[in-house]
C-alpha cells in the first residue's frame, strides 16, 4: 500500500514525459535467463512503454567491459557485480592495465540505480563424470565462466580457498560467453561446473533435463574458516545458507545435493545496475521511479524474481564498496517509501 500515493505521482508523470520527445540511450547486460538480464531488458521495457526513453539493449556482453563502457562515457547503463568496481578503483584483477590511478579515476564515475543477486555460487556435475566432489578437482576441467569478469573471479577464488588450487595449475578451466554456457556444459567437455545459478534459473532447469547431476556444498570448517568468511563479507559477495531439502524440492528429481549436514553452504554474487554520474537526474528519477512502480510486474516474470533481492536497495551498498546511488536513483527509492543508508548517498 505503500505505493499508492506515489504511483499515482507517478502517473501523471509519465503522461507528461509521455507527450515529449524519447532519450535515445544505450545499455548493456549479460545473455537472457538470469536476474541480471531480467532486471535491465524489464527496465528498458518500463522506460519505452512509459514514454521515457528509447533504451538500445545490448545483451550477452562481458560486464567488465561494459562497466568501464559506462566509466568512460561509452554507454548510458550497464549491469555489474559489486566487486567490478571495487577492483576497478584499485586497479587490480580484469583492470591491471588501468593502474590504480587511472581505475580509481574511471570508478569514481559510476553511480548505482538498483540492486539483485546474480547467483549463488557452488560445485556441480553431471553424474556420468564421476566427480568425487571438491576434492576430486585436481587436474579436472572446470567451466568457471565467462573469458573475464566477476563471476570468473569468484569462481576461482572460491576453489582457490576450498582446494588451494589454481585455474591453470591445478585444474584446467574452461571459459565462454553466458550465451554458449549451457550448450557447452550439456555437451560434455567440462567435468565440473563452479558458476553463479539460481533456484530455479533457466540453465539449471535445462541442464537437468539433459541428465543427472549432483551439487556440493562447501565443506563447513571451510564455510566458517576466517579467509571464506572474509571473502563472502567483500564487495559483490554475501554469505549464502540454505535447507537441503529446500533447494532439492526447487531443483527437482534430477539433481542430488550434498553437504555433511542438513544445511547447503555457498556465497552470493550481488550487485546491480550502474550509470554515469554525469546521467541527467530527472532522466535517472524517470527511469528508476518507473522501475519501482512495475516491480511486481517484474518479479511475476521468473521462478526467481521474489528471492533476487530487486527491492533491496541497501543490498551490498557501503563499506569498502566504492559506489553510491545516483542522486536521481536515489530520491526515487526514497519518494516510493524505501531507505537508502547515508553511506550509500551520492554525497
Amino acid at each position: 500500500m505503500r505505493l499508492t500515493g506515489f504511483a499515482l505521482l507517478l502517473a501523471g508523470t509519465l503522461t507528461a514525459t509521455a507527450a515529449t520527445a524519447q532519450v535515445n540511450i544505450t545499455a548493456e547486460t549479460t545473455s537472457p535467463g538470469g536476474s541480471t538480464y531480467l532486471a535491465t531488458s524489464h527496465m528498458a521495457e518500463i522506460a519505452g512503454t512509459s514514454g521515457i526513453a528509447n533504451i538500445q539493449l545490448l545483451d550477452g556482453q562481458t560486464l567488465t567491459n561494459s562497466l568501464q563502457n559506462v566509466a568512460e562515457g561509452k554507454t548510458d547503463i550497464a549491469s555489474t557485480p559489486h566487486v567490478l568496481p571495487f577492483l576497478m578503483s584499485r586497479g587490480v584483477g580484469p583492470f591491471g592495465k588501468l593502474g590504480a590511478e587511472r581505475g580509481a579515476e574511471l570508478a569514481s564515475n559510476l553511480r548505482a540505480v538498483y540492486p539483485y543477486t546474480l547467483g549463488i555460487f557452488f560445485l556441480y556435475a553431471y553424474d556420468a563424470k564421476g566427480l568425487s566432489g571438491w576434492d576430486g578437482l585436481a587436474g579436472k576441467k572446470v567451466f568457471n565462466g565467462p573469458p573475464r569478469g566477476g563471476a570468473l573471479t569468484n569462481a576461482r577464488a572460491m576453489i582457490q580457498i576450498i582446494t588451494g588450487l589454481k585455474d591453470g595449475e591445478g585444474y584446467e578451466g574452461i571459459q565462454s560467453n553466458w550465451g554458449q554456457a549451457t550448450s557447452i556444459i550439456s555437451g560434455g567437455e567440462p567435468d565440473a561446473v563452479v558458476l553463479p545459478e539460481l533456484f530455479p534459473s533457466g540453465r539449471i532447469s535445462t541442464l537437468g533435463a539433459a541428465g543427472r547431476l549432483t551439487a556440493w556444498s562447501m565443506p563447513k570448517e571451510v564455510y566458517e574458516s576466517e579467509a571464506m568468511q572474509k571473502y563472502s563479507t567483500a564487495p559483490g559477495s554475501a554469505p549464502f545458507t540454505a535447507p537441503v531439502s529446500e533447494l532439492s524440492a526447487i531443483l527437482g528429481d534430477n539433481w542430488q545435493l550434498v553437504s555433511e549436514d542438513d544445511t547447503f553452504r555457498a556465497f552470493a554474487t550481488i550487485g546491480g545496475d550502474v550509470v554515469h554520474k554525469d546521467m541527467d537526474e530527472q532522466l535517472v528519477y524517470d527511469l528508476v521511479a518507473a522501475y519501482i512502480a512495475s516491480l511486481d510486474a517484474l518479479k511475476a516474470k521468473a521462478p526467481f524474481g521474489n528471492t533476487v533481492n530487486y527491492d533491496n536497495p541497501g543490498l551490498g551498498m557501503c563499506g569498502a564498496n566504492p559506489i553510491t546511488y545516483h542522486k536521481g536513483a536515489a530520491r526515487a527509492w526514497e519518494d516510493a517509501g524505501y531507505e537508502i543508508p547515508d553511506c550509500a548517498k551520492d554525497s
